[in-house]
């Protein structure tokens, strides 16, 4: 069972064009990606873009790049496409990182890969505990995790799960989702021909349509997280 890391990176971004090139300190934010990722104990680390622009400053800075279709929906697409053009077995585990996450640590990376110590996992992601001293459990752009005791999830919402009908008597953590998933590969290719479910078109999460057909995402606390960038008002934080 080898680990590989998989970054999708599109150009096209109606938030924030050309995203994975945009420069923090003189150097791409996709490159920043990739070698954060490189100092966890991956097997491989590969970028995935179905743009020559992409593609070329990925193997200027010596990093591993496959092209893939434009026409793929989400990351989960493309990673699904990506793997298959790198010639996986069943078992081998995919780790689908977000090309907007210039600070993510292999700490974060290798509890995800720990997961697999089962062989039960099929899928798995992360979850952190919402500060509701510093946090909006409000805000929709905010995605909500109910997982068990065993740590499997639930639900994923925009909503602030669980409602709590009386906050006098009773006290619950809440949990937001960390958005990087794992998938063994075989999974990952019956993930991919699933059809929308109507969970995931309400909530616009593509999980749920995982859990809708009847998978069980593994979720694993994590403690740290890293800042995305998503809009050009996010660079201009960060810098």
């Amino acid at each position: 069972m080898a680990f590989i890391g998989i970054i999708p990176a599109r150009y096209a971004s109606s938030r924030f064009p050309g995203k994975p090139l945009a420069l923090i300190k003189g150097k791409p934010m996709i490159q920043w990606v990739y070698e954060q990722v490189n100092t966890a104990s991956l097997s491989k680390v590969v970028v995935a873009t179905d743009d020559e622009r992409i593609r070329k400053v990925v193997l200027d800075f010596g990093g591993e790049v496959v092209m893939t279709s434009p026409e793929h929906p989400s990351g989960t697409d493309r990673c699904g496409e990506a793997a298959r053009l790198l010639g996986l077995t069943e078992e081998d585990v995919v780790i689908n990182i977000q090309g907007d996450e210039p600070f993510i640590r292999k700490e974060e990376i290798e509890l995800l890969m720990a997961e697999f110590k089962s062989e039960q996992v099929r899928i798995a992601t992360l979850v952190k505990k919402i500060d509701p001293a510093t946090e909006d459990v409000q805000n929709p752009n905010m995605v909500k995790v109910l997982f068990s005791q065993k740590h499997q999830a639930i639900y994923f919402s925009r909503f602030p799960i669980p409602f709590v009908r009386d906050e006098s008597s009773v006290s619950v953590n809440r949990y937001k989702h960390i958005g990087i998933y794992a998938y063994r590969y075989k999974t990952l290719t019956e993930l991919i021909l699933l059809p929308k479910s109507s969970l995931e078109e309400a909530e616009k999460l593509e999980q749920l349509r995982w859990l809708d057909n009847g998978y069980s995402i593994s979720v694993a606390e994590c403690f740290h997280e890293n800042i995305a960038i998503d809009t050009p008002e996010d660079l201009l934080k960060i810098k």
